[in-house]
């Protein structure tokens, strides 16, 4: 898997810092029909290369859809801040006790509750390779004056929306 730096990208400063504080990704996969699943992931990490991380069971129907087709699709969604985000790329399911145990945290036992030693625990591994991104003014304020506006002009309030090549 190709190892280059997804943050040295036009746009993917913004891109990467929209998501930081979003605490749940949707993560997309495809079975082997085709069928697009999506399941919601606890947003762990994005490393210094932009390479975005998660805790996931060695054994599920995600690892399975990886190791099939490992396209995949992460939807960010904060609706208090009016911004989301989009990101594909190529997925790698690693099994890594050293990984393993520099991104663990405690609150993870939600989810593994025999902790970071279980046979069971893997890591997925996203290397983005295009984003998309919509931001928003949040303030009440601001979707108050939109909404008039577009009432008496006909205008919608103005969106911020770019696609970021990361490949």
């Amino acid at each position: 898997m190709h190892q280059g730096n997804h943050r040295d990208h036009e746009g993917a400063k913004k891109l990467f810092e929209l998501t930081k504080d979003v605490k749940v990704a949707m993560l997309t996969t495809a079975d082997q029909n085709g069928t697009l699943n999506s399941r919601p992931m606890w947003n762990n990490e994005i490393d210094e290369n932009g390479d975005i991380w998660f805790f996931t069971k060695l054994h599920s129907p995600k690892t399975a859809e990886i190791g099939r087709d490992n396209q995949v699709n992460l939807a960010y969604s904060d609706p208090s801040s009016q911004t989301y985000v989009s990101i594909a790329g190529k997925a790698e399911v690693i099994r890594d006790q050293k990984l393993i145990d520099e991104k663990w945290q405690e609150s993870l036992k939600t989810w593994f509750p025999n902790g970071k030693n279980d046979p069971e625990v893997g890591l997925i591994r996203i290397h983005p390779e295009q984003g998309e991104y919509w931001d928003s003014p949040s303030s009440t304020m601001v979707h108050l004056y939109g909404y008039v506006k577009a009432s008496l002009t006909g205008e919608s309030p103005k969106t911020e929306t770019k696609k970021v090549n990361l490949a």
